[in-house]
C-alpha cells in the first residue's frame, strides 16, 4: 500500500481513488490467499547470494528485497518449511503473521481484478520524482504508474533498488508513514554503509505530526507544479549514461510513444520513450552525459506548436 500513498502525495491519483484501490486490492488479496495455504518468512543475515539461493532452491520467491540483511521469501507453508529445515548459514529467520504470499505469483488472481478497477482511474503524471518499488526507477509518467501500482501485487519488491535511487538522488532525510519503523532501520544500516549521513523520521502517531511537518520543511522540496503545464519533460529513469536516439535527435516533431534514447549504467539499460509526443524545444542533455534519476532530459510542447 505504500506506493499507493506515495501515488496519492505525488498526485497521481486523488485520496479517494487510492482508498478505492487500497479497499479492493485487500479484498481481492484476501481471496487469493484462501485459495492456498500459503505465508512468508522473513530472511535476516546471512551472505547475500547463499540467502537467495535457498530462497530459489525450495521453489520460494524474493518477494521482498529489503536491502542489507533482509530478504522475505514467500510461497506455500510446505516451501516454507523446507525453508525453515534447511536454511541460509549464518541466517535467521522470521516467520510473519501474514495472511498469505504477497508479491508472488499465488496473488496473480488479485492483479486481474485491480486491473479491472484500474481503467476507470483518471491519473495525471507525478507532480516530483516518484520512485517505483518494481525496479528502483524514476517513473514520470501517471498511466505507468497506474499499471506498476497494480502488476506489484504479484511482483517482488525491491526497496533495496528504491534505496540505491535514493543514494544517487542524494536524499537528506526519510520519513516513513505508519506503521513505521521497519524501513527507517533498514535505511539507516544501508546509508551508514555508504558513509552518507541521512536523517530518518519514524511517523506512527498524531502527536507525531507537527514534527513530521517541521521535518518535510527541512528535507523536502516544494513542486511548483499546481496545474497541468502547457508543454512537457521527459526525464531520466535512472542514474547512468544517456545515448541518444540518432532518428530522435534529428526530428522536430516526435510521435507519441517514440523511443528518444536510453539511459546504461553497470545495472541495466532503460529504454527512454516521449509518452506524449510533440514538438521539440529543447535538449537538455547531451549524447554521453552522466544523468541522475529524475533529471530531464528534454522539454516537448504536447500540441506540436512552439
Amino acid at each position: 500500500m505504500g506506493e499507493i500513498a506515495a501515488a496519492a502525495g505525488a498526485r497521481v491519483i486523488t485520496a479517494e481513488q487510492a482508498m478505492v484501490l487500497v479497499r479492493e486490492r485487500g479484498r481481492a488479496m484476501a481471496d487469493a490467499s484462501a485459495a492456498a495455504a500459503t505465508g512468508m518468512t522473513a530472511v535476516l543475515g546471512g551472505d547475500r547470494d547463499e540467502v537467495l539461493q535457498a530462497i530459489e532452491r525450495h521453489g520460494l520467491v524474493a518477494a521482498n528485497d529489503n536491502g542489507p540483511g533482509q530478504v522475505v521469501a514467500a510461497g506455500t507453508q510446505e516451501q516454507l518449511e523446507a525453508l525453515a529445515a534447511d536454511p541460509p548459514a549464518r541466517a535467521k529467520l522470521r516467520p510473519l503473521a501474514v495472511a498469505g504470499a504477497f508479491h508472488s505469483s499465488h496473488m496473480a488472481p488479485a492483479v486481474d481484478h485491480v486491473a479491472a478497477l484500474a481503467r476507470s482511474v483518471s491519473v495525471h503524471d507525478p507532480r516530483t520524482r516518484l520512485i517505483s518499488n518494481r525496479d528502483g526507477t524514476v517513473v514520470h509518467d501517471g498511466p505507468e504508474v497506474l499499471r506498476r501500482i497494480v502488476g506489484q501485487i504479484a511482483r517482488p519488491v525491491r526497496w533495496d533498488l528504491c534505496l540505491e535511487t535514493m543514494a544517487d538522488l542524494g536524499v537528506t532525510g526519510i520519513l516513513e508513514m505508519p506503521p513505521a519503523g521497519t524501513l527507517t532501520g533498514i535505511a539507516k544500516r544501508f546509508f551508514r554503509g555508504r558513509g552518507m549521513t541521512v536523517e530518518t523520521f519514524a511517523l506512527d502517531s498524531p502527536d507525531q505530526l507537527d514534527d513530521a511537518r517541521d521535518f518535510c520543511e527541512k528535507h523536502g522540496e516544494v513542486s511548483p507544479i499546481d496545474t497541468t503545464p502547457t508543454w512537457r519533460m521527459v526525464v531520466s529513469p535512472m542514474k547512468g549514461v544517456f545515448h541518444r536516439d540518432e532518428q530522435a535527435a534529428a526530428a522536430d516533431l516526435l510521435s507519441p510513444g517514440v523511443t528518444i534514447g536510453d539511459v546504461a549504467s553497470l545495472r541495466d539499460k532503460v529504454a527512454v520513450t516521449a509518452r506524449h509526443g510533440g514538438q521539440v524545444v529543447e535538449w537538455l542533455v547531451e549524447d554521453g552525459d552522466l544523468v541522475s534519476p529524475g533529471q530531464p532530459l528534454l522539454r516537448l510542447h504536447p500540441e506540436g506548436v512552439a
